[in-house]
């Protein structure tokens, strides 16, 4: 279903669309009282909300003095959002509604065998909008907006420098079949994004998020808003110059080649020194947990490397908070030594492991399109790195514009 016009609201709409959205289903009193309304202007506003169907009834809830008050919940024309999460072996796509209500999940693995190619990838997003899509097709909603979370560093200046590369080639895909605008931003802000409101800095004004797996990677967040930088580039921890010593000259992305769990897996194999080493990074944390001392020794080890990274986090940004997470970084076996290594280095702060898990990325993905849509009907400016609106979707070219 393709987009409508929202008209202009007046501002006690606007605030009870917004606490509706970020509350779930309301009373109509609890409203009033919340946003110090009077019962004539909150009749005023819900039917001029009901009118357009951004809010509806769902039903009544006894009160305490035995009268029943009217439950309001979005209406279909507030919408849904979908988020996107290209991983390197799956893409998660979820649909939700603005106030955070489930509608659909779906997961479609990327081959194994061999390397995906850009395309590959392009085509694995693009039919999981279309599957989100479809399970959300029969309520009748519109789609007001769609997250797309990928593994590179997202920007104006970047984009459309390189068709070949995958944010341009997802987003050409994308554009002939979302009729809706779609936002591009970095998986890790887009974590970093899901801890914020729905993770363990939920509430935090200032915190960072440090993903280790394969890939490092920092997401920032100052003033309860996500930290892009200057070139959308803030957060490329990996880029850190190491080693650096006086006798040693770094490398590039040194930081990352050392602390991704592939590199960390190449050490423990090549200096393992007992039994058969362990396959995996799962497999030498499972068998870390059991007891196994060789085990244990390198866990350790990594987990001190990674303390002495956070130690270097905390002295740029005072985060307040630093939480952990990537397939390596959220494991709560890590997090003594990486408290331990970090507080001999520097002053003490809190750390905490990432409860999100895998889904962590998408999460933050499908609320960032939630806050643009919802910014888009209050007529406020949304927060987006990129976005390319519905009208160019259907276009040759892409023509972004940006938030």
């Amino acid at each position: 279903m393709p987009l409508s016009p929202i008209p202009s609201l007046t501002e006690s709409s606007r605030q009870v669309l917004r606490v509706v959205a970020s509350s779930g289903p309301i009373t109509r009193p609890r409203l009033g009282a919340i946003l110090n309304l009077s019962k004539p202007t909150m009749t005023a506003v819900v039917n001029e909300l009901g009118a357009l169907g951004l809010v509806a009834p769902i039903g009544s809830q006894q009160g305490a003095m035995g009268r029943s008050a009217a439950v309001y919940a979005l209406g279909p024309a507030a919408g849904y959002v979908i988020g996107i999460d290209v991983g390197v072996a799956q893409v998660r796509a979820v649909a939700q509604g603005l106030d955070g209500s489930p509608l659909a999940a779906v997961e479609l693995k990327i081959g194994k065998q061999q390397r995906a190619t850009i395309e590959e990838v392009a085509s694995i997003v693009d039919e999981a909008a279309k599957a989100a899509i479809l399970a959300v097709g029969s309520r009748g909603q519109v789609l007001r907006s769609v997250a797309v979370a990928v593994p590179r560093i997202v920007s104006k200046s970047r984009l459309g420098q390189n068709k070949r590369r995958s944010p341009e080639a997802v987003l050409q895909r994308l554009r002939h079949s979302v009729d809706a605008p779609i936002l591009l931003e970095n998986n890790v802000n887009c974590a970093a994004f899901g801890e914020l409101h729905n993770g363990v800095a939920k509430g935090r004004d200032i915190f960072i998020f440090l993903q280790v797996g394969v890939r490092i990677g920092l997401g920032i967040v100052i003033g309860g808003k996500l930290f892009r930088g200057f070139n959308g580039a803030a957060g490329e921890a990996g880029r850190i110059p190491f080693p650096w010593s006086a006798n040693e000259v770094p490398e590039r992305e040194g930081i990352e080649h050392y602390l991704g769990s592939d590199a960390l897996m190449e050490r423990c194999i090549a200096g393992w020194s007992t039994n058969e080493p362990p396959a995996s990074a799962r497999e030498l944390f499972d068998r870390a947990e059991q007891g196994e001392k060789e085990a244990l020794a390198w866990v350790n080890k990594h987990a001190a490397d990674i303390g002495r990274m956070v130690g270097g986090c905390i002295g740029l940004f005072d985060p307040g908070l630093v939480v952990l997470g990537g397939g390596v970084g959220q494991n709560p076996f890590i997090l003594e030594e990486v408290r331990h290594v970090s507080r001999e280095l520097t002053w003490a702060t809190e750390i905490a492991s990432s409860t999100l898990g895998a889904n962590g990325t998408v999460i933050g993905a499908t609320r960032l399109a939630a806050d643009y849509a919802l910014a888009t009907i209050l007529g406020e400016a949304p927060d987006a790195t990129v976005v390319l609106s519905s009208n160019e979707a259907a276009g040759d070219e892409p023509q972004p514009s940006f938030g």
